[in-house]
């Protein structure tokens, strides 16, 4: 079946996912449903220890058996140990046909190959995934799909119920013995612990792994005591040195310097470059450096932020230390920066996953975004988005609150190359849609910025500004005309991924890899 953004969804993945094809960011609108219910052990005897022994026992007392899902989150990016200590002990118990669903997967993760490769895990849901994981995938080595949701489409789909976790696992920093949770005050911070409100308010048995042990009432919490079914001691539960790698890292690339610059001119000759906007970054290099270019243009022309929104980094901190902006809703720290400022700023909050980006709630943080900037793999012209899987085919990238934050905000900035190598990033149709181009106002590329059609009102705002403005399809010609059309990616029969709009519905698939064959 033909959806929305043009791609045909195999009518065998709707039947096996009782799924509906995407219609539209905007098509499930006012759509009511009753929120779900996980199954509450009620703790009555007050000379009851929540404290175990380790993993092992955890799992024994959460009744650990084949088939189940079990949920993580990924506040620790690459220095994460929470996933692979708890998997590692379920493959000792010889549990079988796991289904992992994690707010995002890493390198961090490739211990887990051989539990993919024997069956102990069979289904992965996660943001996105990277690594070795993300190749086994695309290579058909997962026995059933691998489901990637935005953080937002993650947490509708726990809080509608259309995704039931069995155990959740909550690395926290610190915890006391009664299980309130705090992301700060412990030996492996990581600033925030969004992304695991949901399951620990939905999961039916929720474990927290801590590494520092600390007095009792461990206030405030992110994780509450009456969602905390046990707590266990580790010697270690993540690597904070290693939150800030890869994307999240600061750029010194003149191209992508250039690029940050075009957008900034950008936003501060648009419509929403006003005292009290909000905005949001991304956590491409070129992302990154644009939020520092747009906070000299601040303070140049005494313009305040009310809210910065989303993961966070340094540059955010330092104009909220300076005053320049009113708050942070942080929902994911980047680097060690943002992690210690948290600690120290009342101006700087913690909010859950589904206050952030959830698309069927009342009303999330996304949709008073006035500007986000973001990055892509691909983009193509009919300003469709891929930032999951990589021109060849492989599975490389996540979501993240991408499309939540392209459907939230007023204006939606992407910033691409225009090649990588001698692949074009900007093409007549990506690889895969993970963002819909309804959603995508402006392009911008270090040749050129494109803006959207059918924004005439970003058009209009922007006649007179010294920027190179074109069009997607002359940045499309101009890259093919540099290093040539690319062939089509050729991908095996089977669907191995299943690329999930926020609102639930399938936006796209990715088929299993087909290695290249060379010919004479």
């Amino acid at each position: 079946m033909i959806n929305s953004v043009g791609r045909d969804i195999p009518d065998q993945v709707l039947k096996d996912t009782g799924m509906k094809v995407f219609q539209g960011s905007r098509a499930r609108n006012a759509e009511e449903y009753v929120k779900a219910a996980p199954k509450v052990r009620a703790w009555i005897d007050p000379t009851e220890s929540k404290m175990v022994a380790d993993i092992h026992e955890a799992l024994v007392k959460c009744g650990i058996k084949d088939g189940m899902t079990l949920g993580f989150h990924h506040h620790f990016r690459n220095g994460d140990k929470v996933v692979n200590m708890v998997m590692e002990e379920v493959h000792k118990m010889g549990i079988k046909d796991i289904t992992i669903c994690a707010s995002s997967l890493g390198s961090a993760h490739n211990p887990i190959l051989p539990m993919i490769e024997d069956g102990t895990v069979t289904g992965i849901q996660s943001s996105g995934v990277r690594g070795k994981i993300g190749d086994a995938i695309s290579n058909g080595k997962l026995k059933g799909y691998a489901i990637m949701r935005s953080h937002g489409g993650r947490v509708r789909a726990i809080e509608s119920g259309d995704v039931h976790i069995d155990i959740s696992f909550i690395g926290a920093p610190t915890c006391d013995e009664y299980g309130n949770c705090r992301a700060v005050g412990g030996k492996s911070d990581c600033g925030v612990l969004s992304y695991a409100v949901v399951d620990a308010k939905y999961a039916d048995k929720v474990v927290a792994i801590t590494d520092t042990l600390v007095p009792y009432p461990n206030m405030p919490a992110s994780i509450s005591q009456i969602d905390v079914d046990y707590v266990v001691v580790v010697d270690e539960i993540g690597d904070p040195a290693k939150i800030a790698t890869g994307a999240a890292k600061p750029t010194s690339d003149v191209r992508k310097i250039m690029m940050a610059e075009y957008c900034t001119q950008f936003v501060v000759n648009s419509p929403y470059f006003k005292e009290g906007f909000t905005y949001q970054t991304g956590v491409g290099g070129a992302s990154l450096a644009s939020t520092i270019s747009l906070g000299e243009v601040m303070k140049e022309r005494n313009i305040h932020m009310s809210v910065g929104i989303g993961g966070m980094a340094s540059a955010m901190c330092k104009l909220l230390d300076e005053g320049w902006i009113g708050k942070l809703a942080d929902t994911q720290d980047f680097d060690i920066d943002a992690i210690n400022n948290i600690k120290t700023n009342p101006n700087h909050i913690e909010i859950s996953g589904s206050e952030y980006a959830n698309p069927m709630n009342k009303g999330s943080y996304v949709n008073r975004l006035d500007v986000v900037v973001l990055a892509a793999l691909e983009v193509d012209t009919h300003f469709n988005c891929n930032v999951v899987v990589d021109s060849n085919g492989m599975i490389t990238g996540a979501q993240g609150g991408h499309p939540d934050t392209a459907a939230g905000a007023k204006c939606t900035i992407v910033i691409t190359p225009l090649l990588q190598g001698r692949i074009p990033c900007v093409k007549t149709d990506v690889t895969t849609v993970t963002t819909p181009g309804e959603d995508v106002d402006v392009i911008i590329t270090e040749y050129g910025i494109a803006i959207n059609p059918k924004r005439q009102d970003l058009i209009e705002a922007m006649k007179g500004v010294k920027l190179p403005f074109t069009t997607i399809e002359e940045l499309r010609d101009l890259a093919y005309s540099m290093v040539g059309e690319p062939d089509p990616v050729e991908f095996g029969d089977r669907v191995v991924g299943i690329i999930e709009a926020r609102d639930g519905t399938i936006i796209d698939v990715v088929r299993q890899f087909k290695p290249y064959e060379y010919k004479d």
